[in-house]
C-alpha cells in the first residue's frame, strides 16, 4: 500500500499465509498504535486479493484513525500457500491470521469487503466474548450468495445503490430483521469506482462517531 508496508507470513492450516502490515503515522517505531485492524479481501475465485482497492481504502481509513492494519491473502492467492477450499479453509485462514496478530488488551477492528465481509462475519462467530472486536466494518457484504449471520447492532455496513454483484435489496433483506442501518452510496457500484475517497471518509466518520 505504501513503501513502508511490511510483508510477513503466518502459519495457516494449508501452509504459509502472506500478510501486509502497515503502521499509522510516519512509520516511526516511536508511534504507538491505538489498536489494530484486520481487513478481509473479496472472493479469491474472482480476482480478490489483499491489494484490492476497496480493501486498501478501508485500511487507509483505519490507519488515519491510528490503527495498525493487517491485510492478508487467503490460501492460493498471491504468495499464500494452499488452494481454494469453498470458504471453509478461507475461514481457517482468517482465524490463523487473527491468532497470529492478536494483541491482548489492545482494541481491534474486524473489517471485510464483499466475500471478505462474509468471512469477517463468520470469524466473529468463532470468537469468545472476551475476544470480540471493538468494531465490525462490512463494505458491500456478500448477502446474496452467502448466508450472512446477524452482526452487532453498532456494526458499520456500507453498500452501493447500483451494486451489480450483490444487489442492494439482498443486503437490505438481511439487515431488516436486525433493524440494522445500512449506509447507501447513491448510484455507486460494487467496487466503489470514483468514490473511494468518499468511502474512506465515511468509514473514518462512522468509526469516530462510535468512539473508535
Amino acid at each position: 500500500m505504501n513503501p513502508r508496508t511490511v510483508k510477513q507470513t503466518v502459519a495457516g492450516t494449508a501452509g504459509l499465509l502472506e500478510c501486509a502490515i502497515d503502521m499509522p503515522g510516519d512509520g516511526s517505531p516511536d508511534v504507538v498504535p491505538r489498536g489494530w485492524a484486520l481487513i478481509c479481501h473479496p472472493h479469491p475465485q474472482h480476482g480478490g486479493s489483499m491489494d484490492n482497492k476497496v480493501v486498501q481504502t478501508v485500511a487507509r481509513a483505519l490507519l488515519q484513525l491510528g490503527y495498525q492494519t493487517v491485510r492478508f491473502n487467503y490460501r492460493g492467492v498471491g504468495a499464500s500457500q494452499g488452494e481454494w477450499d469453498q470458504g471453509r479453509g478461507e475461514l481457517d485462514d482468517v482465524m490463523s491470521v487473527l491468532t497470529a496478530h492478536r494483541q491482548p488488551g489492545l482494541p481491534f477492528v474486524l473489517a471485510g469487503f464483499s466475500f471478505g465481509a462474509y468471512m469477517a462475519s463468520q470469524a466473529l462467530q468463532q470468537l469468545s466474548a472476551d475476544e470480540q472486536p471493538q468494531q465490525l466494518v462490512l463494505v458491500g457484504p456478500s448477502t446474496q450468495r452467502q448466508v450472512m449471520p446477524p452482526v452487532p447492532p453498532h456494526s458499520v455496513v456500507i453498500h452501493g445503490e447500483s451494486d451489480d454483484v450483490v444487489p442492494l435489496t439482498a443486503t437490505l433483506d438481511w439487515a431488516r430483521p436486525q433493524a440494522l442501518p445500512v449506509i447507501v452510496f447513491p448510484g455507486v457500484g460494487h467496487f466503489f469506482h470514483g468514490q473511494l475517497a468518499l468511502l474512506r471518509s465515511t468509514v473514518v466518520q462512522q468509526l469516530q462517531a462510535r468512539g473508535v
